[in-house]
């Protein structure tokens, strides 16, 4: 394959993904734990998930995404997002040095992969780079695609920190679990529909 098609591959995948992604849950998902926690953590916890999310989809193609029934998929993430939420709720401010105690770099790392790891299974971009690889090669669709996410991830966390220098740490908390409640509710709808 020429340079300049393998680059278009590359791009084309890119600007799919990133258009898809902007404003989508995960990257809610990461400007909420940034905004709670530490960044870095948060960022190479999602990072991680995306690069293996990405690698079965272009890997595997749409096989994967049919392993596990779609309701099942949303109702595992309608559970994580809840639990998540109903965390954040629980804050309370003179508990603030033993939660960062317990939420601490390889926690939240582990954490915040998972969750976006249940939250994007199967989800429209997963599907999309899995039809990409299909008809592109894989490899190239797997560069533009984790570039897109990790871009995304990266303006998340970067807004979420941001948040965190203009907004009181209660509010982000009761802003994040309610986020993260809206999220379980409507995958829990989609669960059952």
């Amino acid at each position: 394959m020429p340079i300049t098609e393998s680059v278009s591959v590359v791009v084309s995948a890119f600007s799919l993904v990133a258009l898809a992604e902007i404003g989508d849950k995960s990257q809610l998902v990461c400007m909420t734990l940034a905004a709670r926690h530490r960044a870095s953590p948060v960022f190479w916890g999602a990072t991680s998930a995306f690069l293996l999310l990405n690698g079965i989809a272009a890997g595997l193609g749409a096989a994967v995404v049919t392993w596990l029934p779609e309701a099942l998929m949303e109702l595992i993430v309608a559970i994580v997002f809840a639990l998540f939420g109903v965390q954040a709720l629980r804050y309370c401010p003179e508990s603030e040095a033993s939660l960062h105690d317990l939420i601490t770099g390889r926690r939240l790392f582990v954490s915040t992969l998972m969750l976006i790891f249940a939250a994007e299974f199967g989800d429209k971009t997963q599907i999309a780079v899995a039809g990409m690889s299909v008809n592109w090669p894989p490899l190239k669709v797997w560069l533009g695609a984790s570039l897109a996410l990790i871009t995304v991830t990266a303006l998340g966390v970067l807004l979420g920190k941001t948040l965190l220098k203009r907004l009181p740490l209660a509010t982000i908390h009761r802003l994040g679990g309610g986020l993260f409640l809206v999220f379980s509710v409507l995958a829990f709808c989609r669960a059952i529909q």
